[in-house]
């Protein structure tokens, strides 16, 4: 059997990835309405073969509100690294179209990155009126600057690339240029940066629904979970707070995985290796 080089591994760890968060993700949706099931007859049990996360004081299984909360929180990851990488992407071909732009975006990384991020989310979240859309609004809104800052760099080091001048004394027009020599080029770190941000948008989902400024407490989130187990870790309920933290932490340590196997595989040195 031929031996897999190192470009075929990468792209088989990422497809096994993909394929686990997709799974949790699914399973987490489908699981959404058993995970606010109460019975008040099975409230409080340590992790068993029937519970294997435990119950909590309502009875709820927390296996599956484990699951549904994941479920959430990937959604939202994917939702708001989306629409934060793409507000990246605009500002970055922005500051190859004008060299005013290119000063007003400076000045709104600077802005951004020099306040403590986590109260800037808790800021634009209360902004928006919490829940749902002030979560979304507040993570999209205030994880653009660092890839803002990737790209413009990389777009600053191409602005003078000799196809670049080239296509201007042509007469191209500027859009063209965008579209045809400007965007296949920022490509890789706009996909390495999706997928990057998605830990940050997950843990800062989380950060703001465990201080009370995100998702409601009706909702099977992570963050809502962990906050309402810390008043029963004391009674030695230690499996409502350990089970969804460890889940919490293992799926972001998957999205990190998968940003390094992306930028592995987009790498061109890595093609012959």
């Amino acid at each position: 059997m031929r031996q897999l080089n190192r470009r075929q591994r990468t792209l088989l760890l990422l497809l096994l990835t993909l394929s686990v968060l997709l799974a949790v993700t699914l399973a987490g949706a489908l699981l959404t309405q058993r995970a606010t099931e109460t019975d008040f007859f099975r409230m409080n049990r340590s992790p068993s073969l029937t519970f294997l996360f435990g119950t909590d004081w309502m009875g709820r299984d927390m296996l599956a509100r484990t699951l549904a909360g994941l479920s959430l929180s990937i959604r939202i990851g994917v939702l708001t690294a989306l629409v934060s990488a793409v507000i990246a992407l605009l500002c970055g071909v922005a500051a190859a179209l004008s060299r005013r732009a290119d000063a007003v975006l400076s000045w709104c990384i600077d802005l951004f990155l020099g306040i403590p991020h986590i109260l800037l989310v808790m800021l634009i979240s209360l902004a928006f009126g919490r829940g749902f859309l002030g979560v979304v609004a507040g993570v999209s809104l205030s994880h653009w600057p660092s890839l803002a800052r990737v790209i413009r760099g990389e777009v600053l080091s191409l602005r003078h690339a000799p196809y670049l001048l080239a296509a201007e004394k042509l007469g191209a027009p500027r859009g063209q240029i965008v579209r045809r020599h400007l965007l296949p080029h920022l490509l890789p770190q706009f996909l390495t940066g999706l997928i990057l941000q998605f830990p940050h948008a997950i843990l800062h989902e989380a950060s703001v629904t465990f201080l009370g400024f995100g998702l409601s407490s009706e909702q099977p989130a992570i963050g809502v979970i962990l906050s309402e187990s810390m008043q029963y870790l004391t009674t030695g309920r230690w499996w409502l707070a350990l089970f969804p933290g460890l889940a919490l932490v293992g799926v972001v340590l998957l999205f990190a995985a998968l940003g390094e196997q992306v930028r592995r595989v987009l790498d061109p040195s890595s093609v012959h290796q």
